[in-house]
């Protein structure tokens, strides 16, 4: 079952000047460890969709999901954020 696990303050700007809200999301595996992924989702809905990375990180639990999650700094939900486009464009 997938946890939103952080949602950042932080906003990323896309080209076209649309912002996004990044969110982490994770959930449990088979052997206990945690994944997790980043959404991204317009302040403006009907003007964008949400976007997606693939799997980012994988972490032996939760509480240590959520300690990488909160540590994310701009310029690595920004990269994400290409990451994202890049997933969606294929």
């Amino acid at each position: 079952m997938r946890d939103l696990i952080h949602r950042h303050s932080t906003l990323v700007r896309a080209p076209d000047d649309t912002l996004y809200t990044p969110h982490v999301l994770g959930q449990d595996r088979v052997d206990g460890t945690w994944e997790a992924w980043i959404e991204f989702h317009p302040l403006s809905p009907s003007k964008a969709t949400t976007l997606a990375t693939g799997r980012e990180t994988t972490q032996p639990n939760r509480e240590a999901l959520l300690y990488w999650a909160t540590g994310l700094e701009p310029i690595y939900l920004e990269g994400a954020f290409t990451r994202a486009v890049r997933a969606a464009e294929t």
